[in-house]
């Protein structure tokens, strides 16, 4: 694609990026076929090649945002599909990422929507707020039917993803050391995240039982943040560069301390983020070095597993239906491990149809746009119950949240799976279930 940005705006070390990222599009179109949006609207403007038009225009002609360009990123699940299937090499995360951004500071966007998205910076990255938050949802709910309709759907996509009952916290979601139960293979920090602990605290108690079961000590430092995924995907960079430089400065500690083999996410979509800090935080001289560090040590709890040696398990006559989370396959591209660890834990696994298109969760997307994402989840809904499994194992609480609305089978983390595998009790989800 040819460029024409001036050496000016190629001083900012953010636009030469994006220049470059536009300079490889050939506007081959291939893309197109695996966005989600363009294959649920059929709209140029909202497949890749046409965001990417949308965005050279307003950076190369150094514009604010308007309202038409605003519409179709904000539509834009940042799923990246597009860069598994561009044969060109075109890193759409980071053009997007900076088009975000841009509109952060240029538009001013309707109040409501002000409003929703604040609402959502300020809650969902904190723990405490979040159950809070859910459980207000309790007192909100025989009230959402009057919020369906105009600037207040997002406030009743809110109340449809809120869990009817909250579990309690998890003992394990506490700052401290756990000690491997045979002799010592490792030592791991483990993220204890900012929703999945209050939606779902057994994924990250079930990593640490079969970490320290298979003699990996896990630690929680103290004092963790957010990782600052989410309010980075809302284009509010700085706010989520202050959270990267902490969650940097704490896992430094302990890599400088006694030392890591790796920092173990169970959320993808986290891990997506804390492996590209190395990328985010390369303009800024006293952390650069540091989150390239951290970024490096950065694993899927999956993708750790994979390296250790797990003993083979006979059949369990139990079907998985494995929903690979788009910022697993196509933010890191993990595809093979989680499933490899499946199958030789016993499980039997099923691709459902078309698995590379998003389900519609996508970090706050399915409740800033509520119709595509219900859209989406039927779509992906109906592909899974199509395999007739009994289980439906994914490694990212988004996709969980999103799906478990969707369908009555039941939807665990893999990580959930494998520890049941290994010598940890039935997840709680499959209590009373005809299973192995």
């Amino acid at each position: 694609m040819q460029t024409n940005f001036t050496l000016t705006q190629l001083l900012d070390p953010d636009v030469a990026e994006s220049e470059q990222i536009l300079r490889k599009c050939v506007h081959c179109g291939f893309c197109t076929a695996t966005c989600p949006t363009y294959v649920t609207l059929g709209n140029e403007l909202d497949s890749p090649r046409g965001r990417i038009y949308l965005i050279k225009d307003m950076l190369e002609n150094g514009r604010p945002a308007d309202a038409e360009v605003v519409t179709h990123i904000d539509r834009c699940l940042s799923c990246l599909a597009c860069v598994t299937t561009c044969p060109s090499g075109v890193d759409y995360m980071h053009l997007v990422d900076h088009a975000r951004a841009h509109i952060e500071k240029t538009y001013k966007r309707p109040f409501m929507n002000r409003l929703t998205r604040a609402i959502l910076a300020a809650v969902l990255p904190y723990p405490g707020r979040f159950r809070l938050a859910l459980n207000l949802a309790r007192l909100g709910r025989p009230f959402a039917g009057l919020m369906r309709g105009g600037a207040l759907k997002p406030f009743a996509a809110m109340l449809a993803l809120a869990p009817r009952r909250i579990p309690a916290a998890s003992p394990f979601a506490k700052p401290g050391s756990y000690l491997p139960e045979t002799e010592r293979r490792g030592r791991v920090a483990i993220l204890s995240g900012c929703a999945q602990p209050v939606l779902d605290p057994g994924i990250n108690a079930a990593a640490i039982r079969l970490l320290t079961r298979l003699g990996v000590e896990v630690v929680l430092p103290e004092g963790e943040v957010c990782c600052g995924s989410l309010v980075h995907h809302m284009g509010r960079a700085e706010q989520a560069l202050e959270s990267a430089r902490a969650s940097v400065d704490i896992w430094t500690r302990e890599i400088d301390g006694q030392g890591l083999d790796a920092i173990i996410i169970t959320a993808s979509g986290c891990g997506t983020t804390i492996k590209d800090y190395g990328h985010m935080l390369r303009l800024d001289p006293a952390y650069a070095a540091k989150a390239a560090r951290v970024s490096a040590l950065a694993k899927d709890v999956t993708e750790y597993l994979a390296t250790l040696d797990l003993p083979a398990h006979v059949p369990k006559g139990i079907t998985v239906a494995y929903h690979s989370a788009c910022s697993m396959q196509h933010g890191q591209r993990i595809t093979l491990a989680p499933k490899q660890l499946l199958k030789a834990a016993g499980f039997a696994v099923r691709d459902p149809a078309e698995g590379h298109l998003c389900c519609g969760s996508a970090g706050t997307y399915n409740i800033m746009q509520p119709e595509i994402s219900a859209a989406l989840k039927a779509r992906k809904v109906k592909n899974i119950e199509a395999t007739k499994a009994d289980v439906i194992a994914t490694g990212n609480i988004g996709c969980i949240t999103q799906i478990a609305t969707g369908t009555g089978i039941p939807i665990l983390h893999t990580v959930e799976l494998l520890d049941w595998a290994y010598g940890g009790a039935v997840p709680e989800k499959l209590t009373g279930l005809p299973l192995g």
